[in-house]
């Protein structure tokens, strides 16, 4: 792509950020003693975002002499149409402000009234193919128990049952009759119970939970292998071998493909990766532990991988009726709720009760 391109397209994703973020951006810079020209601004959309839009904010160095430097960089988050049907804005603020004082992820830099705008990490995000990698995951593994260990405020109860439930009401209320009837929603009140009942018979180890960690939520710096984990919007305390089921799960998914919302399952982990995984994920305490203690781990994540493909199901299917990102959320839907209904007898030994 030639410059006059690159210079069009940062201009017309400029002009697409609300009036509000574009002040904002203005105010900052000029207290920025590296910035020249705090309209000198390029905006880019970065791909791959579902449920805001998200952008690079970039203006170039102020000295000549530093012309091949990178410039000030941050990062623009538009919160998307009606997500907050998912989860509490303010709430999920307190958590990143709080994510921030632990020193994990990036600083808040200001809000105006339907986004903020984000320390912008010099790091990677990751791609799906990363997520395979047996030393990527191995590091992905010591950072999310490090990251359920962390003492976040508010309550310390399991949110993963009433956030189904919620979350099915929704899309009972915005689904016209012939969806609600392809999805089975009037029944799937019996699968959330089914599923609880079996579920809480299990050891259950609470903690932080991330509850969303594809591969875009990663950021890896390639000199130090170390990890950042983004994005907290559906962060909450939870069974930590939910997290970890609902991580596997995002192996299928490549949201940088032709088609995003494809998933292939043939990329879930195979039995001798999610061994590895918590193994690695157990071991990062300092002790080893047993191959009865990772078994019933194992176990455990592969039971939740039905809570995982429900709550992303309703959440396709209520996206499909709020969010004008160019997704087919619905299409996703159908592919999870296909997965629950071809794993569920193998998995879930309760039957459910009509």
């Amino acid at each position: 792509m030639v410059a006059s391109e690159t210079s069009q397209k940062a201009a017309a994703a400029g002009s697409s950020i609300p009036e509000g973020a574009r002040r904002l951006l203005h105010e900052l810079a000029a207290g920025w003693g590296d910035v020249a020209d705090c309209r000198a601004l390029e905006v880019v959309p970065l791909r791959g975002a579902m449920t805001n839009e998200v952008y690079q904010a970039r203006w170039p160095p102020a000295a000549e002499a530093e012309v091949e430097a990178a410039g000030r960089r941050v990062l623009v988050r538009v919160y998307g149409e009606g997500v907050e049907v998912f989860f509490d804005r303010e709430a999920e603020v307190r958590t990143f402000e709080s994510m921030s004082r632990h020193g994990h992820g990036p600083r808040l830099l200001g809000r105006f009234p339907n986004g903020r705008v984000e320390e912008f990490i010099h790091a990677r995000t990751l791609s799906a193919v990363d997520l395979r990698d047996p030393e990527i995951s191995a590091i992905i593994a010591s950072k999310l128990r490090e990251f359920h260990n962390l003492d976040m405020p508010g309550p310390k109860s399991v949110l993963i049952w009433d956030r189904l439930r919620n979350w099915l009401k929704t899309a009972k209320n915005l689904c016209p009759s012939d969806e609600a009837k392809e999805f089975c929603l009037d029944s799937m009140e019996n699968e959330i119970t089914a599923l609880e009942n079996e579920l809480s018979e299990d050891y259950q180890c609470v903690g932080f939970c991330h509850n969303d960690l594809q591969y875009g939520n990663i950021m890896i710096d390639e000199e130090t292998k170390l990890l950042t984990i983004i994005d907290y919007e559906y962060a909450s305390f939870g069974p930590v071998a939910y997290d970890i089921a609902n991580h596997f799960c995002e192996m299928a998914a490549d949201y940088h493909s032709e088609k995003p919302h494809i998933l292939d399952y043939t990329k879930y982990p195979d039995t001798d990766e999610q061994k590895q995984f918590v193994q690695s994920y157990l071991s990062s305490s300092g002790e080893e532990p047993d191959a009865e203690k990772v078994n019933n781990l194992i176990k455990s994540i592969e039971k939740y991988t039905l809570a995982s493909h429900l709550i992303w199901a309703l959440w396709g299917i209520i996206s499909e009726h709020v969010n004008d990102i160019d997704f087919d959320y619905m299409g996703y839907a159908r592919q999870r709720f296909e997965q629950y209904w071809l794993k569920k007898p193998a998995i879930l030994t309760c039957q459910v009760v009509e």
